[in-house]
């Protein structure tokens, strides 16, 4: 039963606000793109700034992509499609515009902070603590702003599309707050509560996760509204849309740490989520087919509407990108394909064609109905965007594929004689730069047709009347529910048996019908079958000691070691140097002994990094003098004449920060690092050490007088990696009276 009619309007405002935010950050973040991959071809192009290089500029390029650009499409998408839906007005146009402001704010901290260096170092989690705190508010703000709405809504049954918002809701809030527990050690400065292992699990938990439920998600919501109401058809199949969620949803959650193959992560971990993530090609698949099933009777329309273009060249990326990452987490696939170029192809070919395309087709379709105006600018031009855009992606992801795999198979390669074919990591380098170019050209399309694109929405806005109208909709009040819950009854007389009834009822969908009449019911099963899922690995990975194996020989980093080790944070040297040699044999030949999960307890955070565009650094230390590490920053070229690498000459000039140094080891050894000394003298033993590593620069014909430079704190950082495992574990004489107690040695962690 209903109740009386009621008269209502639209908040279109915050969907127009959040549409021009997602052109102008879609332009921003892909011209950053644009100018990182010039400079992997042209390291000059930093012009010796610190903030323009590579290791500070990915950071913000991959933010800004994510949730600058996507960000704002899901919202626009959010806004838009939940009013209508509901078929009420949003809960508060006031923490609608709080959200909106919010957020921009946060984006544009965001690009004060990371090409300054400050950052945590974890991919797409970069930002630092009075960030992630100011996210967490907003995101908050926006999660009370859409369920109120939810709960005013004059619309029985929750769409598919809001149920896919509601997972993005719940489980983006879960993984963004327990991946970003931190201790603060300063105002723009923290470490994480977790270590090594620990913090890397914690990581590609979070960091795959994000891809789910930020990227995949919200989009899915985008697909299942906005392709319908552009072809004017209904959803090919609701039955496949319950099972493509609910799958998605609870497996999806696994999958993370596929992204950890052949590390020191415990491989029933990793092999875990490999299982998990072949799984997971057949859901992502049940929603591609999904969409492109919807057009059934209206491909027609497709050659003549680009938004339907853009929707069907996004899901159809969709699908290539939802197979291919099933593949790459294949264990023998993944051996050939991580740290090389092959991810990044694979995780652009997802970006630019399934996240990009939907927005765009998206906005097209949007841009006339939130601007009141007849028609989009130019349907013309849109083509030419599309046009222009689908073959840039090509050139980008054709080329950098090619790169991945050359990579892959160089790094791998051995001659006749049992040696490494290419034992100079940069011939591996010199190799790829035509393809570098290649994804400069199509890179160079693909914002080109952003820019087009920008130019078509906003010469539609600017054809906006001078007020806009706010059509009047009616709609019953939504009155309680009077009709019966569905039950699974099982005849005492059938020719069913009680599987094939339990069955039947599953299939008939009945009992989902009664869960999207009941919104709270509905979110509590999706946070339920997030968090179990999460908990099944998170639980194991933090209790079960033998997960990370003790070594006697590793010890803390000293004072001046741990600053050095913010000092390569912050410069970004995880972008292009990865800590972690697998257990592979071409790694052991390169690079030395396999990375032991020891090693690592004292690592916050993590520094295994996930792509090589230079050498892994595990085991640099003493492998040169300190007055090449020296040369190396002040000038790559002097080292390696072929090295792509950007100089790093103002770390011979800036000064080290000696008094910070004592509040960061102390918040170390709050977090249970086991600092001795050094916690009444942290300073003292830093510029002691400082003293001597400046004396050997200077003795081995370097400049003089670099004691109090931060080039001295990294050096003495790049000298301890990998050295403990080098070390004689020291073995204290047991009491007469007790058995001797075994310790593990350096080699002993296997």
């Amino acid at each position: 039963m209903s109740g009386r009619t009621e008269n209502f309007t639209y908040n279109d405002a915050i969907t127009r606000k959040f549409v021009m935010a997602t052109i102008f950050w879609a332009a921003v973040a892909t011209l950053i793109g644009l100018w990182l991959a010039l400079m992997l071809v042209r390291p000059e192009l930093s012009f010796g700034l610190p903030q323009l290089t590579f290791g500070r500029l990915r950071p913000l390029h991959t933010n800004a992509a994510i949730f600058a650009f996507a960000g704002n499409a899901i919202f626009a998408a959010v806004y838009y499609s939940s009013q209508r839906l509901l078929k009420a007005r949003v809960f508060s146009d006031g923490l609608a515009d709080i959200h909106f402001w919010g957020w921009q704010a946060i984006i544009v901290a965001a690009a004060l902070t990371l090409p300054f260096g400050i950052s945590q170092s974890k991919e797409y989690a970069e930002l630092e603590w009075p960030i992630d705190i100011a996210i967490a508010v907003v995101w908050v703000l926006f999660a009370v702003n859409f369920f109120g709405t939810i709960a005013k809504r004059r619309e029985r049954h929750l769409y598919v599309a809001l149920w896919f918002y509601i997972a993005t809701i719940v489980t983006v809030a879960i993984l963004h707050i327990f991946n970003n527990l931190v201790l603060p050690s300063g105002l723009l400065k923290s470490y994480p509560i977790y270590a090594g292992v620990q913090d890397a699990f914690m990581q590609w938990w979070y960091g795959h996760n994000a891809v789910a439920f930020f990227l995949t998600t919200p989009f899915l919501g985008l697909m299942y509204y906005f392709l319908p109401k552009a072809a004017n058809r209904p959803v090919f199949s609701y039955k496949l849309s319950i099972l493509h969620f609910w799958s998605i949803v609870f497996i999806y959650i696994w999958a993370g740490p596929h992204h950890l193959h052949y590390t020191a992560l415990p491989e029933w971990a990793s092999t875990l989520g490999m299982l998990f993530s072949v799984m997971l090609w057949m859901p992502s698949w049940g929603g591609m087919i999904n969409g492109l099933l919807t057009l059934r009777g209206a491909w027609n329309k497709v050659a003549e509407d680009p938004v339907l273009k853009f929707f069907v060249v996004g899901i159809t990326f969709y699908g290539m990108a939802t197979f291919e990452g099933p593949m790459l987490s294949i264990k023998s696939v993944n051996a050939l394909s991580h740290y090389t170029d092959w991810t990044i192809a694979h995780v652009h070919s997802g970006a630019l064609g399934w996240n990009g395309f939907m927005a765009f087709g998206m906005l097209y379709w949007l841009a006339p109905r939130v601007f009141q105006t007849k028609k989009l600018y130019s349907t013309k031009l849109a083509e030419v965007h599309f046009w222009i855009g689908s073959l840039g992606i090509l050139f980008y992801i054709v080329a950098i594929y090619a790169a991945g795999v050359t990579q892959g198979l160089m790094w791998r390669a051995f001659d006749e004689t049992g040696r490494l074919a290419y034992p100079d990591f940069i011939e591996t380098v010199v190799r790829i730069i035509p393809m570098y170019w290649v994804r400069v050209i199509g890179g160079s399309m693909y914002v080109l047709g952003i820019l087009l694109g920008a130019y078509n929405i906003v010469m539609t806005w600017a054809a906006r009347p001078s007020k806009y109208e706010e059509p009047v909709q009616s709609a019953p009040a939504l009155a309680p529910y009077q009709g019966e819950e569905p039950r699974l009854i099982i005849p005492f007389h059938s020719t069913l048996s009680p599987a094939g009834h339990r069955l039947r009822y599953f299939a008939q969908a009945a009992w989902h019908r009664a869960w999207e009449r009941r919104p709270l019911k509905f979110t509590v099963w999706v946070t339920i079958a997030v968090v179990v899922a999460s908990l099944f690995e998170i639980i194991p990975t933090f209790l079960i000691r033998s997960n990370v194996p003790t070594i006697a020989t590793v010890t803390p980093y000293t004072p001046l070691e741990l600053y050095g080790r913010d000092i390569y944070i912050e410069e970004g040297c995880y972008n292009c140097h990865s800590q972690m040699i697998r257990p592979i044999r071409a790694e052991t030949e390169r690079y030395g002994e396999y990375s032991k999960p020891g090693e690592f307890v004292y690592d916050r955070p993590f520094q295994w990094g996930s792509r090589r565009i230079g050498p892994d650094l595990a085991r640099v230390g003493g492998k040169y003098p300190h007055l090449w590490h020296v040369r190396h920053m002040e000038q790559p070229t002097s080292t390696s004449p072929a090295s792509i690498m950007p100089p790093y000459a103002w770390l011979l000039e800036d000064d080290i920060e000696f008094g910070v140094i004592q509040s960061r080891v102390d918040t170390m050894a709050m977090l249970g690092v086991p600092y001795g000394e050094a916690l009444k003298s942290a300073e003292e033993m830093a510029r002691a050490q400082a003293q001597e590593i400046a004396a050997e620069i200077e003795k081995q014909g370097g400049r003089a007088g670099l004691e109090g430079k931060k080039i001295v704190a990294l050096t003495a950082y790049l000298q301890r990696l990998g050295t403990d495992l080098k070390k004689k574990p020291k073995v204290e004489p047991a009491p007469s009276e007790q058995a001797p107690v075994k310790t593990a040695s350096a080699g002993g962690d296997k």
